[in-house]
């Protein structure tokens, strides 16, 4: 099978980066949402905000791999990191925690400490 070349250039940066910290770090975490990333858009991971809800901890830092969807509500206090969000569940995330990139992630978070890939 013939590996797909990404035309989006902020992506490419974003898992060059997270392939970096891996290495630098040595945490695969940060290599295995690399991977993930890497996959084609279709297969990428698409999660809605009542999954988080019911699969997340108060206070916990969640990585979605992909794309964070505002169906449900949120009622838990998180950080929720993702490659991409609607518009909704960006909304409906920063009215009770905080809905941050995954390049801000492992900037503040390099060691990858508690932190759950959900999806």
């Amino acid at each position: 099978m013939k590996k797909q070349i990404k035309k989006n250039e902020e992506l490419k940066k974003l898992i060059e980066e997270l392939k970096k910290a891996s290495i630098s770090s040595k945490v695969n975490i940060w290599k295995r949402i690399a991977t993930d990333l890497e996959k084609p858009s279709r297969r990428r991971r698409v999660v809605n905000l009542y999954k988080i809800e019911k699969n997340a901890r108060s206070d916990e830092t969640i990585v979605v791999p992909g794309k964070v969807l505002g169906t449900g509500d949120l009622n838990k206090k998180l950080t929720i990191a993702a490659y991409n969000f609607s518009e909704d569940a960006f909304a409906k995330i920063n009215q009770k925690g905080t809905a941050i990139s995954i390049m801000e992630l492992i900037q503040k978070n390099p060691q990858g400490k508690k932190v759950r890939i959900l999806g």
